[in-house]
């Protein structure tokens, strides 16, 4: 072979290896993330969701890549989102229930990984082996509502209205509708339950809790009031309105207290668990649905304080945890 033959011959081959070398490498797989609010109100969610993922070896960006779609708090978005990621060829996708919804109808095959605090057995019919493409973590929010009550009446005696707050849309709306009343009536107590599906809403319900002189407040278990906490809690604090939610996170934000299991938690097993196990070939149908097996009560003696208020040294003694 002549010297300018061989030259151009591995001119051609180097050219090519770059190519080759592209061919060879395998695609990492693509987790779609869906949620019916805004990236900023799912910060702390999203951060526990990729560090589950992180626990389990799986790194986004690495190994791992992550497909988010917002609704920007329009659920009419949703199915066309849903169905975008559908259309995609995603290996999972995760999301809390309200969005899960969607992606139910989007595909039967892609499995799907919900985090919810409703009844999982609305979504599921097996919690043991839920079959077909759906499975997921349930944080049990909505069954705490009448407890919280009961921590509520502990904290503002009668004859004082309980103000409840309640998303109409949510998926907890129908099981917070049949729980809530009785549980009042068992301790005596006036109920004012108030809608609200937006942020404009909530600034209404607080005004009519004002009017009404309500002396405290049940926050609903929708994804909504999670999403609003630092409004809801910011309001609460204006009007001296104690408060009690079902994350820690409204606590965190100045709210007065939160009992219930920790939504964070949940999206790390999510991604630690369920989808970690679903990326290496587990079929979602064959993943119990986890349900919560410890409930943290959280006070803030800070919030307390600026409210004029004095927790009974019983429901103190209750508490898992107190921010002083």
């Amino acid at each position: 072979m002549k010297r300018r033959e061989f030259i151009t011959l591995l001119g051609g081959a180097a050219a090519a290896w770059p190519l080759a070398a592209r061919a060879q490498r395998p695609s990492i797989a693509v987790i779609g993330f869906l949620d019916a609010t805004t990236a900023a109100d799912t910060v702390y969610r999203v951060s526990a969701f990729r560090d589950g993922l992180k626990e389990a070896g799986f790194i986004d960006g690495h190994n791992v890549a992550i497909e988010f779609r917002w609704a920007e708090n329009k659920l009419d978005r949703l199915p066309a989102l849903a169905a975008d990621l559908a259309q995609r060829q995603v290996a999972v996708i995760v999301g809390p229930n309200t969005a899960m919804r969607a992606a139910r109808a989007a595909t039967s095959t892609i499995p799907i990984v919900f985090v919810s605090g409703a009844d999982p057995l609305a979504t599921v019919t097996n919690l043991s082996r839920p079959g077909g493409n759906i499975t997921g973590v349930s944080f049990g929010s909505v069954p705490l509502q009448p407890k919280r009550l009961g921590l509520l009446h502990e904290l503002v005696p009668p004859p004082a209205t309980i103000a409840w707050l309640r998303d109409p849309r949510g998926l907890a709306f129908e099981v917070e509708e049949k729980e809530v009343p009785p549980a009042a009536r068992e301790l005596g107590r006036q109920l004012l339950a108030l809608n609200a599906q937006s942020a404009g809403e909530i600034d209404a319900a607080f005004a009519t809790i004002v009017q009404s002189r309500a002396g405290a407040l049940l926050v609903g278990s929708d994804i909504l009031f999670n999403n609003r906490r630092r409004q809801v809690a910011a309001l609460a604090a204006r009007h001296g309105v104690p408060a009690i939610s079902g994350i820690r996170e409204f606590v965190l934000a100045g709210g007065l207290m939160s009992y219930g299991a920790s939504d964070t938690d949940a999206y790390r097993r999510a991604g630690s668990h369920y989808v970690a196990s679903i990326l290496r070939g587990t079929k979602p149908g064959d993943l119990p649905v986890e349900m919560p097996t410890k409930y943290q009560l959280v006070i803030s003696v800070v919030a307390a304080k600026a409210l004029g208020l004095d927790v009974p040294a019983k429901v103190l003694a209750l508490a898992d945890e107190v921010i002083e």
